[in-house]
């Protein structure tokens, strides 16, 4: 449900496939969204109007995850095909095709310059890709069980991983090499996220939990519990004062760092407020969701 200013409920457009949504990214400029599903397209939205702009088909099984480059001009998205596909978002054609991952990919990230691509795959690897040739530049081996998830860091010299493996690790994204894991969610995680200065790491698992970690050294910084089922993914907010996380328990939770760091030392984050994807006549909290 959204609610206007005046706490009208708008009906929310909806933008359909023929199967689950899996994934959506906004374009750079916020004119348009885009959509991965079970049915085995990526659908390009115009996100003021809710028509579907182009229909990108190719991936022989379902699309699993969807990225925009940098400048906007490219999607990339992930597939149980085992295949990363990158499409001009313009034209709505195939660009090129990625091959070499021995398992579904599970998740895709261009790098902040948009040169690279890095997907994570159920072969337990990391691949780096060159964006305009389409070739594998490294394969990052570590983990020991799926990995669900990759991101890069915001100046593009490190990429971070989730794994079902428990862990997350850290990765030199121009030598390959491990930087260093991180150790401590009891079961697997699910995403990760950089604040968007850098400095820290945020991690996602299904053991309810969300852990925000140094960046610099890999340590624990803190551990947010509230959740009541698996935690599926988290998010900064641009300025880095709020992380929120989802979850299985039906509840969005937004937490509270503006006042974490004070004068050199460490407090407790808040958990400021809670959301929930259950729709209630009486609630002014406002979400929103492609349907």
């Amino acid at each position: 449900m959204l609610l206007d200013s005046d706490d009208k409920e708008i009906e929310p457009q909806k933008l359909l496939h023929n199967d689950w949504v899996n994934s959506v990214a906004w374009s750079p400029d916020g004119s348009q969204l885009a959509s991965a599903s079970r049915d085995k397209t990526v659908r390009i939205w115009n996100a003021t109007t809710g028509q579907e702009v182009s229909q990108l088909q190719g991936h022989s099984s379902y699309v699993l995850s969807v990225a925009w480059s940098p400048d906007g001009s490219q999607l990339a998205s992930a597939s149980r095909d085992k295949t990363v596909r990158i499409w001009d978002a313009r034209k709505s054609q195939e660009v090129s095709q990625l091959q070499g991952h021995s398992s579904y990919v599970l998740s895709v990230a261009w790098s902040p310059d948009g040169s690279q691509l890095a997907s994570a795959s159920g072969d337990k690897t990391v691949r780096i890709w060159d964006a305009r040739t389409g070739q594998q530049v490294s394969q990052l081996q570590g983990h020991s069980s799926f990995v669900t998830f990759v991101a890069w860091s915001p100046d593009g010299s490190q990429v971070a991983s989730a794994s079902r493996d428990k862990t997350v690790r850290v990765w030199d994204a121009r030598t390959g090499q491990e930087v260093y894991h991180l150790q401590g969610h009891s079961y697997s995680v699910n995403s990760v996220a950089w604040s968007s200065d850098g400095s820290q790491l945020a991690s996602a698992s299904g053991d309810e939990t969300v852990r925000i970690w140094d960046a610099r050294t890999g340590q624990q910084v803190s551990q947010l519990q509230g959740h009541s089922s698996f935690v599926t993914c988290v998010a900064w907010s641009p300025d880095g004062s709020q992380l929120a996380s989802a979850s299985y328990d039906n509840t969005v939770r937004i937490w509270d760092f503006e006042n974490y760091k004070q004068g050199g030392k460490k407090k407790k984050a808040k958990k400021s407020k809670k959301r929930s994807t259950k729709k209630s006549r009486k609630s002014k909290k406002r979400f929103f969701g492609i349907m």
